[in-house]
């Protein structure tokens, strides 16, 4: 028996579905990519993080990745993210704040912390790459973590999956552009597959460094967000601090269409929610989802699909 995975809507076994979720930033920077680990994730978050440079937080429930990594830092809009799920929360070292909020939440009010800095054993340092682009861990010592930590629970669904739609009604091409500091990103979609294609700075098309496996999420989301310098003790860092509770500008695309409208966070651990103009829930499509978290303003550039070819025998 096969049952509904509550983060991705994908068919598993109850066990594999019963899984907690287990969030880990990842690293983006030119030295750390590609990044291992996000063709297994459920959810992928990325948002600036330091004087804008993005981050990555994939979220694992049902996968289980060979290989996770770079490793990095914890920032406190991200454990928010993470709390949604009350996920195991997996970093090393952060920001004042976020370490604070750990330290205060880190037991399973919030999240599950999971600093690298206690947990060492559960980690590696690769000889490929240099410091501190260079640490990693996989899903095994991630599960046997998550046991010590006691984060153990069955996750519960927050957003509405729908099966694909059927070929003969899914677009032809189209894309999703938009850029952060060092990072411009670009989705193609692609019929066949009813995935987008994702294209990032540097190595062009994304892969998962662990399987080869091409970066393809099936809803691609890009949310508007104010961000303001962090007031921390380290503004040489140029951390970055966000407006979580509120509402801003969307865009949800899935089954090739993209539709403008809103997100909706109304607590730190409350669900964010998508809604469309006019007001009500958006359903998601069966798979992975590529949650993209830009400045307020940032251009978004959305390029239709063509219609479907017609139909054998049609006109």
């Amino acid at each position: 028996m096969l049952v509904p995975a509550p983060l991705d809507g994908e068919l598993v076994t109850p066990a594999a579905a019963a899984r907690h979720p287990i969030a880990v930033m990842i690293d983006d920077l030119s030295p750390a990519r590609p990044q291992s680990g996000f063709s297994s994730a459920s959810i992928v978050f990325q948002a600036p993080a330091e004087g804008g440079i993005p981050r990555y937080m994939a979220i694992f429930a049902d996968g289980v990745p060979a290989d996770v990594g770079p490793v990095r830092s914890a920032r406190y809009y991200f454990i928010a993210w993470a709390s949604e799920y009350k996920a195991m929360y997996v970093h090393a070292g952060g920001s004042p704040q976020a370490l604070a909020a750990l330290r205060a939440s880190g037991a399973g009010q919030l999240v599950y912390n999971a600093d690298e800095f206690r947990y060492g054993p559960y980690f590696r340092r690769i000889s490929t790459r240099a410091p501190p682009h260079n640490l990693y861990t996989t899903g095994k010592q991630l599960r046997q973590l998550a046991g010590l930590v006691h984060a153990t629970a069955a996750p519960k669904p927050i957003w509405t999956f729908n099966p694909p739609i059927p070929m003969d009604l899914r677009p032809v091409g189209g894309t999703i552009s938009f850029a952060y500091p060092q990072n411009a990103i670009k989705y193609s979609y692609d019929r066949s597959t009813n995935t987008y294609l994702r294209t990032v700075s540097v190595e062009g098309a994304q892969h998962d460094a662990s399987n080869k496996v091409r970066i393809a999420p099936t809803n691609v989301i890009v949310m508007w967000m104010k961000f303001a310098p962090l007031n921390d003790r380290e503004p040489k860092k140029h951390r970055l601090e966000a407006t979580l509770i509120g509402s801003g500008p969307a865009w949800i695309s899935t089954n090739g269409k993209t539709i403008k409208g809103t997100w909706r966070k109304k607590t730190t651990s409350g669900p964010t929610l998508f809604y469309d103009s006019a007001g009500h829930q958006v359903g998601l499509t069966v798979g992975q989802t590529f949650v993209n978290v830009v400045t307020w303003g940032t251009a978004v550039t959305i390029r239709a699909g063509g219609p479907p070819p017609p139909r054998d025998g049609g006109p």
